[in-house]
């Protein structure tokens, strides 16, 4: 695993070690940001269920002003920690070690906003339906953003009331859904 572009171009990054985490493949990966390259200098991004925070990374890498990195997980922390420091990012980012909602919650409380909002959950686990209500009823998705979820063929989202889906792009393995706020 690597940053595919930008500033860290080149950079191999750490994954957690075992079976927790599913990292984004290289090749989705570089699909899923010739996508959204265009609307990636100077925003605000942030990376859900991060991982190793390859994606908050690349978006950083890419040109995003911040990204903030989410995962419950103490070993991804240190893992994400170390990715930073290994591409100099770490002055344009904010780890937390926490629930997901929780951490939505907080964010919204603190009265940020993201222009970008990825999200990874674990498959078949139900996290879809919460995360994306918290990320609509803590208004932290600014109004011209939107949210991408990766999820499995297999695994559907949920409607949301105040949310629309824009588009899907569809892998072998793996489908990305964009999502805005209804207008």
């Amino acid at each position: 695993m690597r940053v595919i572009s930008g500033l860290a171009r080149g950079h191999k990054l750490l994954s957690p070690e075992g079976m927790d985490t599913r990292p984004t493949t290289d090749r989705i990966k570089e699909t899923l940001f010739n996508i959204i390259a265009l609307d990636l200098p100077e925003i605000q991004f942030l990376d859900l269920f991060s991982g190793s925070g390859a994606i908050g990374i690349e978006a950083l890498s890419r040109g995003a002003k911040k990204s903030v990195f989410v995962d419950f997980s103490s070993k991804c922390k240190e893992v994400i920690e170390y990715n930073l420091n290994h591409t100099k990012l770490s002055d344009k980012a904010e780890v937390y070690c926490m629930d997901t909602v929780s951490a939505i919650n907080m964010l919204g409380a603190k009265g940020e906003k993201f222009d970008i909002i990825f999200m990874d959950p674990p498959y078949n686990m139900g996290f879809y339906e919460p995360v994306l209500k918290a990320i609509k009823s803590s208004k932290i998705l600014s109004d011209d953003g939107y949210i991408i979820a990766e999820r499995s063929p297999k695994v559907s989202i949920p409607e949301i009331e105040g949310l629309k889906i824009l588009r899907e792009k569809e892998y072998k393995t793996t489908v990305m859904t964009f999502m805005a706020l209804e207008d």
